[in-house]
C-alpha cells in the first residue's frame, strides 16, 4: 500500500513538472494578441551600412585679391557670371604704376648709357697693376652693380602693374564680388571668389572608429537634404590621411565624387546631406528582427506559432546586420513568429 502511494506521489510530481513545462512552451493562444507582434521569417539581404554628414564642396575654387589697396579702376564681372580660365576680372587704376614703370626704364637706360661709358674710360683696367688696375676694375663693377639694380627695379615696376589686374586661374562662376563698382578705393580686403561647378564633391566627416570601414573605390548612396527623394550614387576618391582641423574628435574627411554631374547646377556648395556606405552584405539568408530573439541560460530562443500554439524554439543565430539577425537553424522560411514581453 506504501508502495502504491508512493508510487502516485511521484507520477503527481512528474506531472506537475510536464504540466508546468507546457504551460511555459506552450500556450492555447492561435493568434497574436495586441501587445504581441507578429513577424513572418522569411530570407532577406543582410546589410551593414554605415551613415556619415556631410556637404558639398569643390575641388576648383579660387579668392583673388589685389596685392595692395587703390583705386578700382574696372570690374568685368558680377556674381552669377561664368567665366573662362584667364579671363579678366578686375583691375585697378594702372596710370601711377605706368608712369612709375617709365621713370624705372628711364633709369635704366641712362644707367645702361653710364656702365657703357664707364667701360670705355676704363678699357685698359684688365692691363693695368697695381692699385691704378684695382681701382679702376672696381670703378667699372659699380657701374655694373648700378646696371644691375636698375633692371631690378624695371621688373620689379613692371610686377606691380601685373599685380593691379586680377584673371581668373579657373573656369568657374563668379560666386562673390566684394566690390562691384568701379572708381571706389578698396584694401586689400576685398575679394573675388569663383567656383568650378564641374569639380563638385560630397565631403563627408568620418570618426577614427569609422575610418577602418572605408576605402578609395568604395560606392555609396547620398541623400541631399534639399533632394531627399533623389539618391544619388557616389564613390569614395580620398580618404584622408590627416584629421580635419577644429573638430572636437579626431575626424578624417572623405572625399565622393558624384556619379550624375552638374550642368544644370542643381546642386550648390554647402549643401548638406548623409552618405550610406554598406560595408558588408550576405544574400539570401534568414533573418528576424532582434527584437523577437530571447536569451535564457545563453542560448537564444523565439516564440514560434505552431498548430495555432506558442511554441518556445530554440535558435542558433549567424551575421548580425544593422536592423536583422540571420538565422542559421531552429526556423524555416514562412514561420511566423511572435515578440514576446
Amino acid at each position: 500500500m506504501k508502495k502504491f502511494i508512493i508510487i502516485l506521489l511521484v507520477l503527481g510530481i512528474l506531472g506537475y513538472v510536464a504540466y508546468t513545462y507546457y504551460k511555459a512552451n506552450v500556450a492555447t493562444a492561435a493568434t497574436p494578441t495586441e501587445k504581441e507582434a507578429a513577424y513572418t521569417v522569411t530570407k532577406t539581404t543582410l546589410k551593414n551600412t554605415l551613415n556619415l554628414s556631410g556637404k558639398i564642396d569643390a575641388t576648383e575654387k579660387a579668392t583673388l585679391g589685389f596685392q595692395t589697396g587703390g583705386r578700382l579702376a574696372w570690374v568685368g564681372v558680377k556674381e552669377g557670371d561664368y567665366v573662362k580660365k584667364g579671363q579678366g576680372i578686375a583691375s585697378l587704376d594702372q596710370r601711377e604704376l605706368q608712369k612709375n614703370l617709365e621713370k624705372q626704364l628711364n633709369t635704366f637706360l641712362i644707367t645702361r648709357w653710364d656702365f657703357d661709358q664707364a667701360k670705355v674710360d676704363n678699357k685698359d683696367a684688365a692691363y693695368k697693376d697695381g692699385e691704378v688696375g684695382d681701382r679702376l676694375k672696381r670703378l667699372i663693377d659699380k657701374a655694373q652693380f648700378g646696371l644691375n639694380t636698375s633692371v631690378l627695379n624695371v621688373e620689379l615696376q613692371s610686377i606691380s602693374k601685373e599685380y593691379s589686374y586680377l584673371a581668373s586661374p579657373i573656369s568657374g562662376i563668379v560666386t562673390k564680388v566684394t566690390s562691384p563698382y568701379a572708381g571706389v578705393n578698396i584694401g586689400v580686403t576685398s575679394t573675388f571668389e569663383v567656383v568650378n561647378p564641374d569639380t563638385i564633391y560630397f565631403s563627408a566627416s568620418a570618426d577614427q572608429t569609422e575610418v577602418p570601414k572605408l576605402y578609395v573605390g568604395q560606392d555609396a548612396t547620398i541623400l541631399m537634404d534639399a533632394y531627399s527623394e533623389e539618391p544619388i550614387r557616389a564613390t569614395v576618391t580620398t580618404l584622408s590621411f590627416t584629421p580635419k582641423v577644429g573638430e572636437t574628435g579626431t575626424i578624417y574627411e572623405t572625399k565622393l565624387r558624384f556619379g550624375s554631374d552638374n550642368i544644370a547646377l542643381k546642386y550648390r556648395l554647402g549643401m548638406t546631406g548623409d552618405a550610406e556606405f554598406v560595408t558588408k552584405e550576405y544574400a539570401s539568408r534568414l533573418a528576424v528582427p532582434p527584437q523577437y530573439i530571447k536569451t535564457e541560460l545563453k542560448k537564444k530562443y523565439v516564440t514560434k506559432i505552431v498548430n495555432e500554439k506558442k511554441v518556445k524554439t530554440e535558435v542558433t543565430i549567424g551575421e548580425e546586420a544593422d536592423t536583422l539577425v540571420e538565422i542559421k537553424s531552429g526556423l524555416k522560411d514562412g514561420d511566423m513568429i511572435i515578440e514576446t514581453k
